[in-house]
């Protein structure tokens, strides 16, 4: 078996390839966002119904980090990496092809699931790195994981704008299949550990989740405040392409660049967790989060308040997690990726939850039912950190 730790100082070339790779890979999850006014009047549904993408994409993913990442410890790394990126350009595809509206949702489907490549890259490049380099390697990739949520908005309102939607998914797949080759040849084999039974690893991320409070704690809370990011984002592209501001899906996509400048911000909560602050970046990052709810109820009538108010959001949203994430490593670090599936799976359920009471909200209350949900939300958030503090790592 070949062992990752023993290859030499890892290429800069390689890391922002893994970089680029995790951030179009999480990105195929999230160029339906600001395409969902125009999806519902091309397949004839209510924009309830056109939710269903994001909620769609969310719960394939959460199945994914579930039954596929921990995998990775089992099976060969590079050959599951590039099998999930040639998979998931299968999945734009269909997509890409899609006459009818359970057409589309069942290529988000296979999208989704196979996405989850990018939490199989980010454990493995930390694999690749060497002890000294480790976490400036890490950290480069869990950019471009983060910058892919964000821009991939983005460039698909642009993309549509000039060229109609299907184009999105044509380009996505091009590029997820270039990617894909660039891997093979890039990525060094890395043989998993084959006597490690597959119930055995899904039974564990269970096991983590039971024995483990800190992990649970975080899981959830984590699990909440994406629910809260997903009401915002998911019901977003109805507001600005309504009465109050009129929009195409240009204009509508640029608001992700409003989201990463607020989210790379939010690296704040690393150092803040690396000098011992991290309570305080937590609690810090959920009263804001609060805060930001208050701002967007104003959001129909003042684009300022509502500018404001996304970089608000995506600062506490992105910092709390990157504090949970701080937190949970800590915990065992022969068990990295099962405690990335478990909190990972919970955080992504959360914000399939958040995007269906998003879209639930918007039909029956409009934009402020949708804030009225998302600051629940928040409150929830702020109740359970007061409850789950006390948590200590299991013996």
């Amino acid at each position: 078996m070949s062992t990752a730790s023993h290859y030499p100082r890892i290429k800069q070339s390689l890391v922002l390839l893994m970089a680029v790779a995790t951030g179009l890979a999480v990105a195929s999850n999230y160029y339906a966002q600001p395409l969902l006014q125009t999806l519902a009047q091309t397949f004839g549904v209510d924009v309830r119904s056109a939710g269903m993408v994001v909620t769609v994409a969310q719960l394939s993913y959460a199945a994914g980090l579930l039954f596929i990442v921990p995998l990775g410890d089992r099976l060969e790394r590079r050959g599951l990496i590039v099998g999930l990126y040639v998979a998931c350009a299968g999945g734009l595809l269909i997509s890409a092809f899609s006459s009818s509206f359970p057409m589309l949702l069942a290529g988000t489907l296979v999208t989704g699931l196979c996405s989850v490549s990018a939490q199989v890259l980010v454990p493995y490049a930390a694999t690749l790195a060497a002890p000294q380099e480790r976490g400036r390697v890490v950290g480069m990739v869990m950019s471009g994981l983060l910058l892919g949520i964000l821009l991939a908005r983005t460039i698909s309102g642009l993309l549509a704008g000039a060229c109609g939607w299907h184009t999105v998914y044509w380009v996505a797949s091009g590029l997820m299949l270039v990617v894909a080759a660039l891997l093979y040849r890039g990525l060094p084999r890395h043989d998993g550990d084959a006597s490690l039974s597959y119930p055995h690893l899904i039974v564990s991320v269970l096991t983590l989740l039971r024995d483990e409070p800190v992990l649970r704690g975080r899981a959830v809370l984590g699990g909440l405040i994406f629910a809260g990011f997903s009401v915002f984002w998911t019901t977003l592209a109805f507001l600005l392409a309504g009465p109050d501001y009129g929009y195409g899906t240009s204009l509508i996509g640029l608001f992700g660049l409003i989201g990463a400048a607020g989210a790379l911000a939010a690296n704040l909560s690393g150092k803040l967790s690396d000098h011992g602050h991290g309570m305080l970046a937590s609690w810090g990052g959920l009263v804001m989060l609060l805060v930001s709810w208050g701002m967007l109820w104003a959001a129909p009538h003042s684009l300022w308040l509502l500018i404001v108010g996304v970089l608000l959001l995506d600062i506490a949203v992105q910092g709390v997690h990157i504090n949970n994430q701080s937190v949970i490593y800590q915990l065992d670090a022969a068990a990295r990726n099962r405690i990335t599936s478990a909190y990972m799976t919970c955080y992504f359920i959360g914000g399939a939850l958040g995007s269906s009471a998003g879209t639930v909200a918007y039909a029956r209350a409009g934009w402020h039912g949708v804030v009225v949900a998302g600051a629940v939300l928040a409150v929830a958030a702020l109740a359970w950190m007061g409850v789950s503090q006390r948590a200590r790592p299991a013996r």
